[in-house]
């Protein structure tokens, strides 16, 4: 039997470039290894706050059940707080079944699930709780998930990540519930621990004193990496992306000392690694076997240390919160100014909306979604003085390069619209 002609042909120019893509050889062994969510197995220079996280939760192995402990994770942008959480909760939980324990960890963004609602039925859907079809309130759906823990004899470790996010916007009564309520739980056994990820104490300031107290008892703080840290952490993380002999040690010190703390740069292994990857795609798109200096210098060329920083925080945000990001940026390119006016800003986002075909919010919506940027340290706010007929809300971005920002959120509101709609043909 013939084979079924499927409408392609090796003459075709299309198929001849795609081809000849897939045959190329590549200098990746797991590009994988440097994306941003990836965990490894190992934490380089990250072993005094893994020990002191194991000392602080121990009793979960030695005492079950004796109390609820609370830590503060608490540093700057790339510093490795989310993935010294995440490692730590994975072996521990691991090392707590091997002992005989049903110790669960939960990770919840609270960028992602920014109310308390939202991050109340993140953890029940981590922890597998079964709930009603029927709407829950936040307390019965907190009183099903110690129900849960109690009835299946589970210990539990919630990193709610971002935290200092949450507070800003959730307000202190939903902190207050997260970080007290539990106390007042009436249980033979304390079954719920968390650990809470912050940029700094500051961004906890808005707290309750009796809160914001209670969450700095057991702080553990993360210092910036310095250069020869950066060094031994893109060593091992280049030993597992890359066949051998691609990644030359002097690659390596050179974008260490681009980033490392004592060399002026900010600390952030984040960005180190990233500056890595573009590096390799550089050398890769050359046909290169190897990444030299020059790939590195292209790769910092393209990355700007606040977008990085910055990237995280939006990654999350909603669609038109994000449009109006697009509007603000595009306006302030265009007229060069320092600040634009809120009224601007909205006309903009209104041609935003009609460019990618959305339905614009209303000025209340709108307004909301720029105290939320403005919240998330994304944009400055501010209300207009003397010199303005009236008064108005000043809109400005205080870092850049713009048009790098611009495409990166162009980037970002293609892929959720995309998402929307395959979701729907689904």
């Amino acid at each position: 039997m013939p084979a079924l002609n499927m409408g392609h042909s090796n003459d075709n120019e299309t198929w001849k470039i795609i081809e000849e893509e897939l045959s190329r050889p590549t200098i990746f062994k797991s590009r994988e290894s440097l994306a941003p969510e990836y965990i490894p197995d190992k934490l380089p220079h990250r072993e005094k706050e893994i020990k002191l996280l194991a000392s602080a939760f121990k009793h979960l192995i030695i005492s079950p059940g004796s109390f609820s402990q609370r830590v503060l994770l608490v540093g700057g942008v790339g510093v490795g707080k989310t993935v010294t959480a995440r490692v730590f909760g994975r072996e521990f939980a691991r090392i707590a079944r091997l002992k005989g324990y049903n110790l669960r960890y939960v990770h919840v963004n609270c960028h992602r699930n920014r109310t308390l609602y939202n991050v109340v039925a993140e953890i029940a859907r981590q922890l597998e709780v079964p709930l009603p079809q029927r709407g829950l309130s936040v307390k019965e759906m907190y009183d099903a998930i110690l129900w849960h823990l109690e009835e299946n004899n589970i210990y539990a470790i919630i990193t709610l990540d971002e935290f200092h996010y949450f507070a800003s916007i959730a307000g202190s009564d939903a902190v207050y519930f997260i970080v007290r309520t539990y106390d007042d739980a009436i249980a033979s056994l304390k079954r719920l621990n968390f650990i809470f990820i912050s940029l700094d104490t500051s961004k906890l300031s808005l707290l309750d004193p009796s809160t914001e107290s209670y969450l700095l008892k057991h702080m553990i703080r993360l210092k910036p990496y310095t250069s020869s840290e950066l060094y031994d952490i893109l060593k091992y993380r280049a030993k597992q992306a890359f066949y051998p002999g691609v990644v030359d040690d002097e690659v390596l010190k050179f974008i260490a000392e681009y980033e490392g703390s004592d060399k002026g740069g900010g600390g952030n292994a984040r960005h180190a690694i990233e500056i890595l990857l573009l590096a390799g795609d550089a050398a890769e798109h050359e046909g290169s076997d190897r990444v030299t200096i020059e790939h590195v210098r292209k790769a910092i060329s393209k990355t700007s240390r606040e977008i990085i920083n910055i990237s995280e925080t939006i990654l999350y945000s909603p669609l038109h919160e994000l449009m109006i990001l697009l509007a603000i940026i595009r306006l302030l390119r265009r007229t060069g100014q320092t600040y634009v006016k809120m009224g601007d800003v909205e006309r903009e986002y209104e041609m935003v909306c009609e460019e990618f075909d959305q339905q614009p919010r209303r000025h209340t919506q709108v307004y909301g979604y720029i105290m939320n940027l403005k919240k998330a340290n994304v944009i400055d706010a501010r209300t207009s003085g003397k010199g303005l007929r009236g008064r108005t809300t000043l809109i400005s971005i205080h870092y850049g390069p713009l048009d790098l920002l611009e495409q990166y959120v162009v980037d970002l509101i293609q892929k959720k619209i995309s998402m929307k709609q395959s979701g729907r043909r689904r």
